[in-house]
């Protein structure tokens, strides 16, 4: 098996000005490239060979770390492609899923507030989460590479907060970075569909 980079569906450029054709450049096609070639390096004789993505997540960490982060990193940023587009974000959200935030989460509002609060709080590199555990809706934080899989949930929308995601675009300001993602890139119609597909 063999991990690539997956085709976005926006252009390099659809999500200025919140997110630069230069910042899309250099965390894609270097910083996600780069995981993606060391994944394919480390897959070889390592027993996971055939193995989901998911489920390579899953097995490798704390048995084999090198894979497990370069594996997760791809999870992770496919995950945070796949999560946002053009004139994304907004407080219309699909019945389902705005249902599952007024019940599990206290409503948008609050949802927003403590979602931003996990990326601000956040040490270091890492990421920030909506994920799905025992049926319902959390907010998760995880460093470095980690994420939901590895804590027996299951992701639905990932936010990098590592400093090459925003650092040529907003410098060290990452609540401002933060607050425009939320507000302006989420592709909350994909959100529903991983919250679906976790809780069907």
């Amino acid at each position: 098996m063999s991990f690539e980079l997956s085709e976005l569906a926006y252009a390099y450029d659809a999500l200025d000005p919140y997110m630069s054709a230069e910042t899309m450049e250099f965390h894609r096609d270097k910083h996600h490239a780069a995981y993606i070639a060391n994944a394919n390096n480390l897959i070889k004789n390592s027993g996971f060979e055939g193995q989901s993505i998911e489920d390579i997540c899953r097995g490798a960490y704390g048995k084999n770390q090198a894979l497990f982060n370069n594996v997760g990193q791809h999870y992770n940023h496919t995950e945070f492609w796949n999560g946002m587009k053009p004139n994304g974000g907004g407080n219309k959200l699909p019945g389902k899923l705005q249902a599952a935030i007024d019940s599990d989460l206290g409503g948008y509002d609050k949802m927003r507030a403590d979602f931003i609060n996990a990326g601000m709080t956040q040490f270091g590199s890492g990421w920030a989460w909506l994920a799905v555990k025992d049926g319902k809706l959390e907010i998760m934080k995880t460093a470095n590479a980690d994420n939901p899989l590895v804590m027996g949930a299951q992701p639905v929308l990932a936010c990098d907060v590592w400093e090459h995601t925003y650092y040529i675009d907003y410098r060290n300001m990452r609540p401002k970075y933060l607050e425009a993602w939320f507000d302006s890139l989420i592709n909350w119609e994909y959100v529903e569909q991983m919250f679906e597909a976790a809780t069907s």
